[in-house]
């Protein structure tokens, strides 16, 4: 099963407010679950996290361009995420000893892969599907994902 049909059946669920959805073949075994908004509202609030506190940022020095002044903040482009089209475990990497598939500063085409999300011991590559550069990586290697959950950040054009 690709990735597009997953994500289609995520779409399905949502537009009919499904809670459950569940495929078995010869070959696959699927089981998608969404949590339903009774299980939302009976689930206790998470403890509100102790405040950090952190020095104030310093702006940079704005820089003089041709009669108009710029900060580093107004030419950085626009970041968007990849994000997480199932529930399962993030890898960098396709294997422990392998690279990992992209890292901050790469470039990335719509169709790079840029990790795997293993769900049900089924490794899923997950493609960029927007052309820009990996800002940074937000999770470590074999950490658990939901769906929907952001993974990688970059900057597009």
């Amino acid at each position: 099963m690709r990735i597009d049909q997953i994500k289609e059946i995520a779409e399905v669920m949502r537009e009919y407010d499904l809670s459950e959805f569940d495929l078995e073949s010869e070959e696959l075994s699927l089981s998608l679950r969404r949590p339903t908004a009774e299980a939302v509202s009976q689930a206790p609030a998470p403890a509100p996290a102790a405040p950090v506190q952190q020095p104030a940022p310093q702006s940079p020095a704005p820089q003089e361009t041709g009669g108009r002044q710029e900060t580093a903040a107004e030419e950085s482009a626009p970041a968007e995420t990849i994000d997480s089209p199932i529930v399962g475990t993030f890898y960098r990497a396709p294997s422990p000893e392998a690279d990992p598939f992209v890292k901050a500063g790469d470039e990335v085409q719509e169709d790079t892969v840029v990790c795997v999300v293993e769900a049900m011991k089924v490794m899923n590559e997950i493609k960029a599907e927007k052309k820009g550069r990996v800002k940074r990586v937000l999770l470590e290697d074999a950490t658990p994902v939901e769906y929907g959950q952001p993974l990688i950040e970059l900057e597009t054009a």
